[in-house]
């Protein structure tokens, strides 16, 4: 009766194991969305970034997707963002604002588009529908016409590059500069 008993439960933990060791990785795939597995979704983000404990960048946004793909690893803001940009002292020094950002991880770059405004504390602002951030070269630029408000003028052109403070900037090729006074009225 004992050896009975044994050769039971030997046989149960056999077809166990059979049933459960069996390596069809083409079920598991089936059953998991391939979507599902490249990305990680987060909902009202606000991402601090500090450099030794002072804050520099406060980066929001209400949502945030973050492909996780070997060959293009990236973070999308699909929705809109806002990063706020801050002096050593703790004061916010500059706000930019669009309705999308991708950053590509292997480049380095991070991409903003559509409605990009750029607010500096002293009155300057910033308008285009592009706006690329090389964090390697600590460089901001765009090919699109941009819009540029100072307290006294306003400037159009095509093309910006800027250091990534905007305090130096140029426009490439300028199409126009009027005095605030004469669009005002």
């Amino acid at each position: 009766m004992k050896n009975y008993y044994y050769i039971s439960i030997l046989s149960i933990a056999a077809i166990l194991l059979y049933a459960c060791g069996g390596d069809d990785s083409n079920d598991i795939e089936r059953m998991i969305d391939e979507e599902q597995v490249n990305y990680e979704e987060a909902i009202d983000v606000n991402m601090i970034y500090s450099d030794s404990a002072i804050i520099r960048v406060n980066v929001s946004g209400p949502r945030l997707l973050r492909y996780v793909e070997k060959n293009s690893p990236r973070q999308e803001f699909p929705d809109g963002i806002k990063v706020v940009f801050y002096s050593p002292n703790g004061r916010s020094q500059s706000t930019l604002t669009a309705k999308s950002a991708t950053r590509l991880d292997k480049n380095n770059e991070i991409t903003i588009r559509d409605s990009v405004i750029w607010k500096g504390y002293d009155g300057k602002r910033l308008e285009t529908e592009e706006l690329i951030w090389n964090e390697r070269e600590e460089r901001v630029y765009s090919n699109r016409f941009v819009k540029i408000v100072k307290p006294d003028e306003v400037i159009f052109g095509y093309g910006f590059e800027a250091n990534q403070e905007f305090t130096e900037w140029t426009i490439n090729a300028v199409e126009g500069e009027f005095l605030r006074t004469m669009i005002d009225q």
